[in-house]
């Protein structure tokens, strides 16, 4: 039985300076036999005993190996055969007791991606970049049993935001592949997309900078924008645009094979994912009434602050330039509200306070995931007269990797060893980059 833990741009997408990903960039595949003496370690007789790994522990992995036949409609005329290993990833990423924590930066881009090279590659028989209403429902329904059968959380819809209407053109006028290719300049696109730069596309914007013009040639075909009507219009070209470059990046997952597909468009999420942060600030009132001006107890603001911030660790993963954007975000908020003092320094907040540091899941699942990485990169107090500083600034620095103080992974009551651990704390961080 073969075991595949990751493939391509899972080795290094959406996590760029993240705090923590998930042990499904693990590179390669284990090749698991189903006989029992196969999990024993090897023992030489003249070396040291190798430590025992014990990556098959039964109950937390069998969301992995014990995989339940889907109910598909059988209306669906898309190949899933295409992504098959693709697929078996995606469950991976996300897996039902890590995907609400992984969303922003892993299940979701690898998910979207994933359905991309799904209509993509499919059009190479249909010789259509979209689908229609109904199709898209049963299309949409069985990509998600076959994800669920896998192991994969089965309210992906919800947390992802995935709709049937993400699987037609939406307003875009051209889904036929012969009128994309007479519409568009096919190889200026393919050489400025068929392989990206993921360290600096995000800054240069090569391949988004074709895409867009792309996008804009095929909504143009819905109207001639000579005749405007007015903002109405621009508003209604604004969103077709938008669905057009989706068709776009269908056409791209056509033309290119399924990995270096994927490395694209996750590249290009993960450039579209560090622009924002994804928390969602509550309330701050006692953390104004603490620390505003006038504060006379020290104590008490750092109190009140690193309790708010422990509160937003709970809400998800996040990369080192979304954390960068959130302490950007929460700073000005408080300035707004009369805090004046730089209170992340005052009281020793840093970027990876924004991020979940660990996962205590239930006893049924049998797993609890514990990431304390000793980067500290002091989180920057935004200055309200200065724009914050943007991730595409050459002086700007952040680590390429995380410094492991401790981490572990339990399976149960199995406590894995420093190896395993490594193992984790490497594939966890292994999105770190500059």
């Amino acid at each position: 039985m073969l075991f595949l833990i990751s493939d391509g741009i899972s080795d290094c997408p959406d996590l760029q300076d993240s705090s923590c990903s998930s042990v499904n960039s693990l590179k390669g595949s284990l090749n698991m036999d189903r006989k029992e003496d196969t999990l024993l370690p090897e023992i030489s007789p003249t070396a040291s005993p190798q430590p025992f790994l014990p990556l098959l522990a039964p109950s937390p992995w069998a969301p992995f190996t014990n995989s339940t036949l889907p109910k598909l409609s059988g209306l669906c005329t898309l190949k899933f055969d295409a992504v098959e290993r693709m697929m078996g990833v995606t469950s991976i990423d996300c897996v039902a007791p890590f995907a609400q924590y992984l969303a922003n930066v892993m299940c979701c881009p690898q998910l979207e991606a994933t359905l991309v090279i799904l209509i993509g590659q499919s059009s190479k028989f249909t010789n259509m970049l979209a689908l229609n209403g109904t199709l898209a429902k049963h299309c949409l329904s069985d990509f998600q049993q076959i994800l669920v059968s896998q192991g994969a959380n089965d309210t992906l819809q919800h947390i992802c935001s995935l709709h049937p209407s993400n699987l037609t053109e939406g307003s875009c006028p051209v889904k036929d592949v012969h009128e994309f290719e007479t519409t568009v300049d096919s190889s200026s696109l393919l050489a400025a997309c068929g392989k990206i730069d993921l360290v600096n596309e995000c800054c240069e914007q090569t391949c988004q900078n074709a895409i867009s013009e792309a996008a804009k040639k095929l909504a143009l075909k819905a109207y001639d924008l000579l005749s405007t009507e007015g903002a109405e219009v621009l508003t209604d070209h604004s969103t077709r645009v938008n669905d057009c470059r989706s068709i776009v990046h269908r056409w791209l997952a056509r033309k290119l094979d399924p990995n270096g597909a994927k490395d694209v468009l996750r590249g290009l999420s993960n450039c579209k994912n560090n622009k924002v942060c994804p928390l969602v600030f509550p309330n701050t009132s006692h953390v104004t009434k603490a620390c505003g001006d006038g504060m006379n107890n020290q104590t008490a603001c750092c109190s009140t602050i690193e309790s708010y911030v422990s509160h937003l660790q709970r809400q998800s993963f996040v990369t080192n330039l979304q954390a960068l954007d959130c302490a950007a975000s929460l700073g000005l908020k408080l300035q707004k509200a009369n805090v004046s003092k730089n209170i992340y320094k005052l009281c020793h907040i840093s970027l990876k306070d924004f991020s979940v540091q660990d996962a205590v899941l239930d006893q049924s699942s049998g797993i609890s995931f514990v990431c304390d990485l000793n980067d500290n990169i002091p989180a920057p107090w935004p200055s309200l007269s200065h724009l914050p500083v943007s991730s595409c600034n050459k002086t700007m620095k952040i680590p390429a990797l995380p410094a492991a103080a401790s981490g572990q992974i339990s399976l149960n009551s199995l406590s894995i060893g420093s190896h395993l651990r490594l193992l984790a704390l490497t594939a966890l961080g292994s999105l770190f980059y500059t």
